[in-house]
């Protein structure tokens, strides 16, 4: 199977069909999604900002500097 990047090629929607290697994936997520009141999507989604604002306060800052 030719693979192809999903990112690009499926912007409108699966090009592979059935035969996609990540419908897995997607059967998880309309499973996650009708299962979850948004309120808690909500809530999950402001913990994960929450924790890269975090991560991105923790390290340290890198300086580059110009050649003489």
């Amino acid at each position: 199977m030719t693979e192809i990047n999903c990112a690009e090629m499926c912007q409108n929607g699966c090009v592979l069909g059935d035969k996609c290697p990540n419908r897995e994936y997607t059967e998880q997520a309309s499973q996650f999604i009708s299962d979850t009141p948004l309120d808690q999507m909500l809530a999950i989604a402001e913990e994960a900002v929450r924790k890269k604002a975090l991560e991105r306060m923790s390290t340290p800052t890198q300086w580059i500097l110009p050649e003489d």
